[in-house]
């Protein structure tokens, strides 16, 4: 049934693309139709009331997958009149009207700065029958006042701001998401200690420049105080930002995470090139050296420090000289992972018309090369950890081999997947947001596998959350009644317009 029935509640699918802001966004956008009196339908449903696309734009592929995806559910939503579609996030509001005249069965398109209008303008759009395209230029409202479902019981992000100040030529998005708007640390807080009261163990702090926030009231050094203030949170064990910017990291924040005992150890840092000439093409702002002294003084302060990064690999005019240097920056760098894109033009960006567009086949080999060189050094760090006992937070989705392995998945504090068998006598104990201690015994290039029984388990409130199939709802930044129903599996969070 896709209409829903007289007196029944209308069912929605979310369909999330893009970086851990749009995942975030979309558990607004659930949020919003729930307390519209929307329901989620089951995974299994393929013909809910409304399908809403969230939408990235940062890929050169966005817009084939968006439109591909859109003629699927054109024959689907012919046999079901009563469907509607709503398309919104960075591509809708790239595109606007565009996207109506190319697929005339969308419903709704809504842009990033207004998505409290969606259950308003889904609505209208059944009223009228035709169509609604909503985009603004600024927000409309700052987006952590919305209501929120939540779907982890265990971990949470909590966005510091939105937007960006930055003008990397490669990047579009300050065009979609707009300038910087920062939240004040007492709202921060407050969404902070209302995930926990909910027993959420772990929060990541997001903004597509986590360094520069505070820009808006005029204190360079609010985000290490906002990362101390989170160290006396009582019931609070990890917390996680992305992402940071090398321009503006200052060395406050170095030593906010060393000195904060809940602040983990982990730093997923842009590189996008280690070529001088490349960075300041991509008017990046900083150069290697300053980028490498970063990463010198994390080091210095907390030696078991992972630290990730992006890099673009064939970014117009890059010569082999310039590749190298990338590769040169890498290996002194020692990530302990790293998200690699081949560069992809993007329209409305200044590097889409530069000269010294480079072929397909020279970025391909060079892509090629990068990740064996990151493989490489991945796999020997994570060596370095067989014989470790660490830390881990039981996930939910991690490991997609685990049911056939008998193991189970989390992250370790330092952000590296762990892979986990379980004694016999803790099988079916430990639960999503338990904590357990293992100690690796195997290393690959992108996760560990610790295959003795667990040295310690820990049941915690958000493992219990998670057996009773409660997920987190925050009203905006105040504090939400659990309510019951299984929670699905989240995206796994990439990297993208959130890793600048």
């Amino acid at each position: 049934m896709t209409t829903a029935a007289a007196g029944s509640p209308r069912t929605y699918h979310v369909r999330t693309y893009g970086c851990q802001m749009n995942v975030h966004d979309s558990e607004r956008i659930s949020g919003l139709l729930e307390q519209a009196g929307y329901v989620r339908a089951p995974q299994a449903d393929d013909t809910p009331d409304v399908v809403v696309f969230n939408t990235c734009a940062v890929r050169e592929n966005a817009d084939n997958r968006l439109y591909g995806n859109l003629g699927h559910l054109r024959p689907v939503k012919d046999k079901h009149p009563g469907m509607q579609i709503a398309v919104g996030g960075c591509l809708a509001q790239k595109d606007r009207g565009e996207i109506v005249r190319k697929a005339p069965w969308v419903d709704v398109v809504f842009g990033t700065h207004n998505i409290g209008s969606l259950p308003v303008l889904l609505e209208r759009a059944r009223h009228n029958a035709a169509a609604e395209v909503e985009i603004l230029e600024s927000l409309d409202v700052f987006p952590s006042t919305l209501p929120t479902r939540r779907e982890s019981t265990y971990a949470g992000w909590v966005s510091i701001s939105v937007g960006c100040n930055n003008t990397c030529t490669f990047c579009i998005v300050p065009s979609l998401r707009g300038k910087e708007k920062d939240r004040r640390p007492g709202d921060i807080l407050s969404e902070v200690r209302a995930l926990v009261d909910e027993g959420v163990l772990e929060v990541t702090l997001l903004g597509q420049n986590v360094n520069s926030y505070g820009v808006e009231f005029g204190d360079r050094y609010a985000f290490g105080k906002l990362l101390r203030a989170c160290g006396d949170i009582d019931g609070l064990e990890r917390v996680r930002f992305t992402s940071p910017h090398p321009k503006d990291f200052t060395d406050d924040v170095i030593a906010a995470m060393a000195e904060t005992p809940n602040v983990c150890h982990s730093l997923h840092m842009p590189l996008q090139s280690g070529s001088d000439d490349v960075l300041r093409a991509m008017r990046r702002s900083y150069r290697s050296e300053r980028y490498l002294g970063i990463i010198e003084k994390v080091r210095a302060a907390m030696p078991d420090a992972a630290i990730t990064t992006d890099i673009i690999v064939g970014f117009p005019g890059e010569t082999e000289a310039d590749f190298q240097r990338t590769l040169d920056v890498v290996r002194e760098a020692r990530f302990s992972s790293a998200f690699t894109f081949q560069y992809s033009k993007r329209p409305g960006t200044p590097a889409a018309t530069m000269d010294g567009q480079l072929p397909k086949q020279v970025v391909q080999e060079r892509y090629e090369r990068l990740i064996a060189t990151v493989e490489e050094i991945t796999w020997a760090e994570n060596k370095r950890l067989v014989g470790e006992t660490v830390e881990v937070l039981v996930a939910v989705g991690e490991g997609r081999k685990d049911e056939r392995t008998g193991r189970m998945s989390g992250r370790a504090r330092d952000g590296r997947l762990v892979h986990f068998a379980t004694a016999d006598i803790a099988a079916g104990q430990i639960r999503p947001g338990d904590i357990v201690n293992t100690t690796i015994t195997y290393a690959a290039p992108h996760h560990l596998n610790a295959d003795g029984a667990p040295v310690a388990h820990r049941r915690t409130r958000a493992g219990d959350a998670a057996e009773a199939g409660r997920s987190p709802r925050t009203p905006g930044v105040l504090l939400g009644l659990p309510t019951l129903g299984a929670p699905p599996v989240a995206p796994a969070p990439t990297a993208g317009c959130a890793s600048h």
